[in-house]
């Protein structure tokens, strides 16, 4: 009997400070298992991808570009930190108090910063389609740099002081040998909800739907200019298509941003003490995390570019030499 109990313990030496494994049917543990980690690995691949992409071609080296690969550095990282979140979900963690600090101070680092350069992408393609003629005096290499580096830094700071228990006393917060929780008091999770989340989801459909409001009347406006002069059907066509093309790719990325983050500040909300259990909360935490796999597909894949730039990283032709130049 003592050897069923032990083999249930996350640290089967320590019967009385180890915490138990979550009971579940073999199948369903390797199910999860390949499913998350197949995740996390599309999740790191595309934005690194992405990375070379954008950081190897210099014709690539824009303003709205530079925003893509902070995008896709925290992405990047969310992919990898998605692999200690697997480990969670067996409901043991054997890295020791110290780590596990570590891997949820740099969790919500790097989530807070995928979501703040969302919010800078959409302050972009706002004065992009609304402001155009000042775009270029506005939006400069310099300042896109400077708007990255602080809202990384908030990102630091930020999460410093909702974390500053934790990271003051590793471990204190756990209650067996092989648990990774964090302490995060009411106050704190009201300002992680208000600054991560209500705000910034604000400021996202307020910009995409004064962007998408634009662009339908700069399209029926070109649509009913040059309908007069010739092609008239054929003008109609395109601009409805533009209109639903711009409808979509807008929608897609308020949607996909709203769904994947809504569920896990509900819980952040209702939960009824100040720990976070991240093996109770993995499904809304990866959910979190699934919409960095999404990002790259919804911010990149749209470009043609970047179905180039993937060809000649995949054939490694960006080996050769001047392949930096290419015309992309």
């Amino acid at each position: 009997m003592e050897t069923l109990e032990g083999s249930e313990l996350c640290f089967p030496q320590l019967l009385n400070t180890s915490c138990r494994k979550p009971v579940r049917p073999h199948f369903e543990t390797m199910l999860i298992y390949i499913l998350l980690s197949s995740i996390s690995l599309l999740t790191a691949v595309l934005n690194l991808l992405v990375i070379i992409s954008i950081s190897h071609f210099k014709q690539l080296h824009t303003p709205p570009n530079l925003l893509l690969l902070s995008l896709a550095v925290s992405d990047f990282f969310v992919g990898l930190l998605m692999f200690f979140q697997i480990m969670i979900t067996d409901g043991c963690w054997f890295f020791g108090d110290l780590m596990c600090v570590v891997y949820q101070y740099l969790a919500y680092i790097v989530a807070a910063a995928s979501i703040g350069t969302m919010v800078l992408i959409s302050i972009d393609r706002y004065v992009a389609i609304c402001h155009p003629l000042h775009y270029s005096t506005k939006v400069t290499q310099n300042r896109v740099q400077v708007c990255i580096c602080l809202c990384w830094m908030c990102s630091v700071i930020f999460h410093s002081l909702i974390l500053k228990d934790n990271l003051e006393q590793p471990g204190r917060y756990n209650s067996c040998k092989g648990e990774c929780v964090s302490f995060i008091n009411y106050i704190a999770r009201i300002a992680d909800l208000v600054f991560s989340f209500i705000i910034t989801t604000t400021v996202i459909v307020v910009l995409y739907m004064r962007v998408f409001v634009v662009a339908v009347s700069q399209a029926r406006a070109m649509r009913s200019h040059i309908a007069a002069v010739t092609l008239q059907k054929s003008v109609k066509v395109t601009a409805k298509k533009s209109e639903m093309k711009a409808a979509r790719t807008l929608g897609v990325v308020v949607v996909v941003f709203l769904i994947c983050t809504c569920p896990y500040y509900c819980v952040v909300l209702t939960v009824q003490d100040n720990l976070l259990n991240a093996s109770s909360a993995a499904f809304v935490i990866f959910l979190v995390y699934f919409n960095s796999c999404l990002n790259p597909m919804i911010y990149a894949l749209f470009y043609p570019w970047f179905r180039k730039s993937i060809k000649l990283i995949v054939t490694l032709k960006i080996l050769q030499t001047d392949s930096c130049e290419a015309n992309m």
